[in-house]
């Protein structure tokens, strides 16, 4: 699935239109001028454009605690800070009457960075962890030594964890010691080229560290996977259920059986994360549904799935049905198929889907699933668990609402519930999740990590409002987000108006612009002003001002808060 460092170089050479521009900081303590290729090589391949700012090497504290660098000049939307394991051996070795509190000592210098490019920018920082050098002083005996390098290197990234990137939510690690425990230490570093080149990543390595890092900012800027789609025979067990029966597929503890036991093992992991499964398989349906019914080794249930598609039709096709129900971007699913086949046939048909070649012995699949770090996230919250019961509670409205002559009954019939409140520190995580998840309703794409959620608690220039939405079927959460800038004392501005899609037609958006309206004519406010924003993903709703009544001036659009009739929803408050 990696493409090699040439093909990341060529991948330059395209010449795309309306890519994003993302602004990126590149600072290293070694050479990183091939790593700046890979980034930019990558994010291309992936639909961005990085625009990357490259200090000379050694420079990484000069840049950031020189406030007229021209790191700051250039004003990065996240910053990469690449330190080597090899530096940091130097200096240890330099450090020698405080080796033993050495990890400590070098906290707080990150700590330090951070603090200090946090107080001059917004810029969010990627901080690559050291992966390991045994230097072989002790030996297995560094393990018990405080002093020791070995020691103090695993502390370190512990710390880097547990210290840094839990307290600050706009601090993120890149991987790079799971990267060497995955390919190895030999594939990731060439003794010769560091020693002539200051480069220690080697050129077969790059792909996969950019990646890595890539794959943080992408997840930031909410382009990430949401749902796995599983085929059955030979991906989810191993055998055919139509033709060897329920008692014959292999399962469990013994044998290949292993190999699927753990693959459901890390699925079920996923969904607990909340990543979407669907199932698409050629079967008849209740042979296919029988496993997860009866089969005493199944990891995964029926509740676990949100939508289940077996029939005989082209898989392409049921890949289309699923995308319909949850209402979701192809470029957000991943599907997995042991028949290559089958394979090819959804890379032609929706080449938007994440297709990855399986390999063909089932032992080796999850090994090759870990190495793709196909499901990066930036957020996680305790909604996340929830989301499959919300997907299948979803499908039971939509066969639901046929049996209704017209819309308006069956919203009624629906007893909705919205509780509205200003975010707060319960609503923190959520509402940072769905700035980064929404693309598809998503007025202006504005995101925010929690600490950016906390600036908004405590502004003063600033109105927020969190609406959930409750119904008979169940309860969807936190589902619309919006923040108001108070631009004069007659204007409200909506810096940002999303809604999960989940709750589309449902007269949401009445209910939101109601408590806009009703909110700006208590606090004295004459206008509201909106505005569009477009993207690849948020052409639903260009027209969104425009169907609720606002006007057009210039590139905004306005609303007179004075001669607002309030639109009747079907939706009570709390």
């Amino acid at each position: 699935m990696y493409k090699t460092f040439s093909e990341l170089k060529k991948e330059l050479r395209r010449n795309i239109p309306q890519l994003k521009k993302i602004k990126v900081a590149l600072l290293g303590d070694t050479a990183t001028q091939f790593l700046n290729i890979a980034l930019r090589g990558t994010a291309m391949n992936e639909g961005i454009e990085f625009e990357i700012f490259e200090a000379d090497f050694g420079q990484i504290s000069r840049q950031i605690l020189d406030p007229s660098s021209e790191y700051y000049e250039f004003n990065a939307d996240y910053t990469i800070i690449f330190e080597s394991t090899h530096k940091l051996l130097s200096q240890y070795y330099k450090a020698y009457d405080t080796q033993n509190v050495f990890a400590e000592n070098k906290i707080s210098y990150i700590e330090d960075l951070y603090l200090n490019i946090q107080k001059r920018t917004q810029s969010r920082v990627i901080y690559c962890n050291f992966p390991g050098i045994d230097n072989q002083v002790f030996g297995n005996f560094s393990n018990k030594v405080e002093s020791s390098f070995v020691f103090q290197l695993n502390k370190l990234n512990y710390l880097l964890s547990a210290q840094i990137a839990l307290a600050n939510d706009n601090f993120f690690i890149a991987d790079l010691l799971s990267i060497q425990n995955k390919w190895g230490r030999n594939f990731m570093f060439s003794p010769s080229i560091y020693i002539n080149t200051e480069m220690v990543l080697s050129l077969d390595s790059l792909p996969i560290v950019a990646h890595y890092i890539t794959s943080i900012i992408s997840s930031l800027e909410g382009k990430f996977k949401k749902c796995l789609i599983l085929d059955l025979d030979n991906t989810t067990w191993g055998g055919i259920i139509g033709d060897d029966g329920l008692e014959k597929i292999q399962l469990g503890s013994l044998g290949i059986g292993k190999a699927f036991t753990e693959f459901q093992y890390w699925v079920k992991a996923l969904k607990q994360r909340g990543v979407i499964l669907a199932v698409c398989s050629k079967n008849d349906e209740d042979k296919a549904k029988e496993p997860f019914e009866k089969h005493p080794d199944m990891v995964l249930k029926m509740d676990d799935i949100a939508v289940f598609v077996a029939n005989w039709d082209n898989k392409a096709d049921n890949i289309r049905r699923i995308q319909g129900i949850l209402n979701i971007g192809f470029d957000s699913m991943v599907f997995l198929d042991d028949n290559p086949f089958e394979r090819n046939l959804v890379r032609e048909n929706l080449p938007e889907v994440c297709v990855p070649e399986l390999p063909e012995d089932p032992a080796e699949y999850l090994e090759y699933l870990y190495s793709l770090n196909l499901f990066e996230t930036a957020s996680f919250s305790e909604n996340d668990a929830e989301r499959t019961k919300q997907y299948q509670v979803e499908a039971q409205r939509a066969v639901d609402l046929d049996s209704f002559t017209n819309v308006e009954d069956f919203l009624k019939s629906m007893n909705m519930t919205s509780d509205v409140k200003s975010f707060n520190s319960f609503s923190k995580p959520r509402v940072s999740q769905l700035t980064q998840r929404s693309n598809q309703f998503n007025l202006r794409t504005v995101r925010y990590t929690e600490q950016d959620v906390d600036s908004l608690i405590n502004s003063e220039d600033h109105y927020t409002f969190s609406f959930t939405l409750e119904d008979k079927y169940g309860d969807n959460g936190l589902i619309c987000v919006i923040v108001l800038e108070k631009k004069d004392s007659e204007t409200l501005f909506i810096d940002t108006w999303l809604m999960s899609c989940r709750v589309l037609k449902r007269g949401m958006e009445d209910f939101t612009l109601n408590t806009i309206v009703e909110s700006a004519r208590k606090k004295g406010y004459k206008y509201v002003v909106g505005e569009y924003l477009p993207t690849a993903k948020n052409q639903m709703v260009k027209d969104h001002y425009e169907r609720l009544g606002f006007t057009k001036q210039d590139q905004k659009w306005v609303l007179d808060v004075d001669h607002y009739q309030s639109k009747q929803v079907y939706i009570n408050n709390k």
